[in-house]
C-alpha cells in the first residue's frame, strides 16, 4: 500500500472518529478502534477493547461533552506500521492534548486505532 493511500485512510478514519463523537455516537466512536485496541484517557485510566472504549465514549456524551475540534495536527509514518497523530483538541466543556494516536489499516481495509492516549488539561 501507498504512502498516500495509508495515510489518506488514516484521516478518514479521524474524520468518522470526529463525526461519530459530534453526532453523539458512541459505538461508531468504538468502531474506530481495532477490536483489542487500548485507549489511556488520562486522568480516566487505561481502557482496553472496543467495549471498555465505547462504554467511556457513552459515558462521556452522557455527562454533556460535544463538538470536539483538533488543532496543530502533526501525522508521521510509525516505525511499526501505520501513522501516528498528535493534536491538540477541544470540546464544549474542556480541552487537551492528543500524545500518540497510532491509526493502522485494520484486516478490512479500514483504518482504525490500535493505541490512543490523551489527556483533558482543563476545563472550558
Amino acid at each position: 500500500m501507498t504512502k498516500n493511500i495509508e495515510l489518506e485512510l488514516c484521516k478518514d478514519g479521524i474524520n468518522a472518529w470526529k463525526k461519530a463523537f459530534n453526532n453523539q455516537d458512541a459505538a461508531g466512536c468504538a468502531a474506530q478502534y481495532t477490536i483489542d485496541a487500548v485507549m489511556e484517557a488520562r486522568p480516566f485510566g487505561i481502557f482496553k477493547g472496543r467495549e471498555e472504549i465505547q462504554n467511556f465514549w457513552q459515558d462521556i456524551i452522557d455527562k454533556g461533552f460535544s463538538d470536539v475540534a483538533y488543532s496543530d495536527v502533526h501525522w508521521e509514518k510509525a516505525e511499526n506500521g501505520g501513522y501516528l497523530l498528535t493534536s491538540k483538541w477541544t470540546m464544549n466543556t474542556a480541552f487537551g492534548v492528543v500524545h500518540s494516536e497510532h491509526w493502522i489499516i485494520d484486516s478490512d481495509g479500514k483504518a482504525r486505532l490500535v493505541n490512543d492516549i490523551f489527556e483533558v488539561l482543563g476545563e472550558r
